[in-house]
């Protein structure tokens, strides 16, 4: 039951992830500007490079500000990381506790080290 809820959260965290993938990148590009801006706005001299530094990233700002549906798909992206985690976490534990093998190494040397 476990393995059900883990895979129906995986595809809706999927679907939206997929759903917002054109905001994020349109986010990516902005932000990946604006920072560009930023950096030739403090390194400007004149008064008027500044000013026209300072358009360009109000309007790279505002083209941020539009792209916040991917806030939804970088969460799908992290729901999605943590379904992934959570998935090979039971599998790891399903099969240490299944295998006799492992258990008879485990108690092999806890009896050697004694």
């Amino acid at each position: 039951m476990k393995k059900f809820g883990l895979l129906l959260a995986g595809g809706i965290a999927a679907l939206v992830l997929v759903s917002n993938l054109g905001p994020m990148v349109g986010l990516a590009v902005s932000v990946a500007i604006l920072y560009f801006v930023f950096k030739q706005f403090l390194q400007a001299d004149s008064m008027l490079g500044k000013i026209g530094w300072v358009i360009i990233g109000f309007v790279a700002l505002m083209a941020a500000a539009s792209n916040v549906p991917a806030i939804l798909g970088i969460a799908a992206a992290y729901v999605l990381f943590l379904v992934y985690k959570k998935w090979n976490n039971t599998k790891s534990a399903v099969k240490e506790d299944n295998d006799p093998f492992t258990n008879f190494e485990k108690q092999w040397s806890e009896l050697k080290q004694n």
